[in-house]
């Protein structure tokens, strides 16, 4: 065993070579004061990756909130029957001709920041205050997004409301999961009186897949601090990923609740005039007569119609069209109990709804002035948010086969506010711009051509397009047939033909779900009663630490090297975790032995590392960052001071990190007591 010193070090690290050293980095390295040098202790191999089956909590009911970019909802099922999903009530208020199992995202609060409504109610409200009070309200919308593209979020990140003021991210989100977690739980009162009270409820967060860790857990602070499950008992809280979700649903649906976009009726626009895809399986139902035993198997393990007609290792794509991003998922389904796996690590990118939103801005910029638009939005916050809410539901109306144009009505105080800040009418600056698609009306309406609606959602369709062809080139998507269009964009006539005009001559067999905007929703519940389900994970970055080794002349950089005590060291070498798009079995363990430096310290800090590439090989490299830290929180022993004249001695932790499920774990045991230490990973901290 190597003798290490103590060298003041935040922890030690046990691994698996006798080339390292606990020398810390030279300064100037990227370390900071708090980050740990770590070094082996002992010549052992490291142990290798060991799965441990996942301790299953006790619960009466599951409750999964979608917590989406443009509209929200939540469903439960009870453990006693759990395929039975309970859809929430539908909610007061909403549009006319549109479904409102879900309710907008958008949250009001009060002058002085108290929560004050949530979706329908707080959109009416807000859009009925008078002008001027409106300006002192704060009003969310959409901010889900936020926290995708925010690359340094933090607990302290602010979110800026309509009128231009802000508020901690944290607070916003944690009101509207509060707003959720009491609805919920009043219907589950209301339903079954007898429930009860505490630890029954197993909570459900979606969150895109692409989300990276910071994001998710940020969500999770934000379901402590409204009050969903508290710290102690964290596993009463899963993590769901959304095209996850929807795949899980999808595998139990039958066939007559799938559409199949390749059997469209020639200039059907709308979902319910398509056919349904029972026709498309036919032969694969004659090839499968020969192996009933296989059929009959998946059906009895809870597979649906349409996955016994696959034969077992078949592959699929689901891709989920949302609000805010579109998120792009590979699995396989398993034999003998129909378990997925993941194929490929999770893609996508910000190509939601709301991109078509944005470009319907864009466009009101052009023909009104950009700096009027900008002005009206924080002058008269209410009534841009009424202009939106018109133009939302034109947006659902558009096909690529609707003929006629579509009015989009603009409120008297955007007409009235323009006359007064540039001196002519609306219908004036109309003749005026450039843009020739979109006219005035006597009605006193945007008159905008079919053409010119389609055009606001090609930037945004050729993006969710591009990401799924270049992600079906991938080898490990190879001979991939089946594409599961889910989310709420998906409901959309013109994305639904652009896929399939785009991937149906490449042989993809386009499908929809016929309740298409509640799949991630229900697909979490289910999710919520069996995380297991997905078995089989790929991790998205590589994850490692920081390490010295024994300075290998020819092999190391000259400008790596430290010398101490004679010793020559190579610092900064990245020793690596898990792989970036390595496979991961559910409950697969990644175990390292840490050791205090010092006699009596508290806690081991040690600093978590990331990049995409495979093969990085310090943590200086271009494109590895620091992501996080490994907190150990230790409690005194006797060995940390030893009789008069002898040395304390020495203790080990041994930490086990899980990269196979939707959120890294940790846990950590002290080996001289065999008890559990307070373990932590915090990407938030950065």
């Amino acid at each position: 065993m190597l003798a290490v010193p103590d060298l003041g070090l935040q922890g030690l690290y046990i691994g698996s070579s006798p080339e390292r050293s606990p020398i810390p980095s030279p300064p100037g390295s990227p370390r900071t004061q708090e980050s740990c040098g770590i070094a082996p202790l002992t010549p052992s191999q490291s142990p290798k990756p060991e799965a441990r089956a996942p301790q299953q909590a006790s619960f009466s009911v599951v409750v999964a909130i979608d917590f989406g970019t443009t509209s929200s909802g939540y469903a439960f099922s009870f453990a006693s029957d759990p395929e039975a999903i309970h859809m929430m009530r539908k909610w007061e208020g909403g549009d006319p001709g549109v479904a409102h199992q879900k309710t907008p995202t958008c949250l009001l609060l009060t002058p002085e920041g108290a929560f004050h409504s949530f979706g329908y109610t707080a959109r009416d409200y807000y859009h009925d205050l008078d002008p001027e009070e409106a300006r002192d309200w704060l009003y969310f919308e959409k901010f889900k997004m936020k926290i995708h593209s925010a690359t340094d979020l933090t607990l302290k990140t602010q979110l800026e409301a309509v009128n231009g003021k802000k508020m901690p991210a944290l607070e916003v989100f944690a009101h509207a999961l509060r707003f959720f977690k009491e609805h919920a739980l009043q219907e589950l009162r209301e339903q079954c009186p007898s429930l009860p009270d505490k630890d029954t409820v197993r909570w459900v967060l979606t969150v895109p897949a692409i989300w990276k860790q910071p994001a998710k857990q940020f969500m999770r602070e934000a379901a402590y601090l409204a009050g969903l499950v508290s710290r102690e008992n964290a596993e009463q809280l899963l993590i769901a990923l959304e095209p996850e979700a929807a795949s899980v649903y999808c595998r139990k649906l039958r066939l007559h609740q799938l559409l199949d976009l390749s059997s469209r009726a020639p200039g059907s626009g709308r979902l319910g005039e398509r056919r349904s895809i029972d026709s498309s399986f036919r032969q694969a139902r004659e090839q499968l007569r020969r192996s009933r035993h296989s059929r009959t198997f998946l059906v009895e393990s809870g597979v649906g119609e349409l996955w016994a007609e696959m034969q077992a290792g078949d592959r699929y794509v689901v891709a989920d069209c949302g609000g805010g991003t579109v998120d792009l998922t590979v699995h396989q389904l398993e034999q003998p109990h129909g378990t997925l796996k993941e194929l490929y690590k999770a893609s996508g990118g910000p190509y939601g709804a709301v991109g078509v939103d944005l470009a319907f801005e864009q466009l009101l910029g052009r023909i009104f002035g950009e700096d009027f638009i900008a002005t009206f939005k924080r002058q008269r916050p209410a009534a841009w948010v009424d202009l939106t809410i018109a133009f939302e539901a034109r947006k659902r109306t558009a096909g690529p086969h609707r003929v006629g144009a579509l009015n989009i009505s603009l409120p008297f105080s955007f007409i009235d506010f323009y006359r007064k800040q540039r001196g002519h009418n609306v219908e004036t600056a109309l003749r005026r711009s450039s843009v020739n698609f979109v006219k005035w009306s006597s009605q006193g309406m945007l008159r905008m051509s079919c053409e010119a609606m389609n055009e606001l959602f090609q930037p945004t369709v050729s993006g969710i397009i591009q990401h799924i062809e270049a992600l079906l080139a991938r080898p490990e998507v190879h001979g991939v047939k089946l594409l599961f269009l889910v989310g709420g964009f998906a409901e959309s006539a013109v994305l639904q033909h652009a896929v399939q005009t785009a991937l149906g001559p490449r042989g993809l067999r386009v499908v929809v779900p016929h309740d298409v905007g509640l799949t991630i929703l229900k697909g979490a519940v289910l999710f919520g009663q069996t995380p297991g389900v997905v078995r089989v994970r790929r991790s998205p970055l590589t994850y490692g630490v920081g390490v010295l080794n024994r300075f290998v002349d020819g092999r190391h950089p000259p400008d790596k090297l430290l010398v101490r005590d004679g010793r020559r060291w190579c610092t900064d070498v990245f020793e690596r975790f898990v792989a970036a798009e390595q496979s991961v079995a559910l409950g697969e363990e990644v175990r390292r032995s840490y050791c205090p430096a010092r006699p009596g310290q508290r806690r081991v800090l040690i600093n978590l590392y990331c990049c995409a590439a495979e093969d990085a090989r310090f943590i200086t490299d271009p494109g590895v960052r620091k992501c996080g830290a490994l907190s150990l929180e230790l409690e005194p022993t006797p060995t940390d001071s030893g009789p008069a004249g002898t040395p304390p001695g020495r203790r080990e932790i041994r930490a086990a990190m899980q990269f196979g499920d939707t959120e890294i774990k940790v846990t950590a045991v002290d080996v001289s007591t065999n008890r559990s230490v307070r373990a932590t990973i915090d990407f938030l901290s950065n």
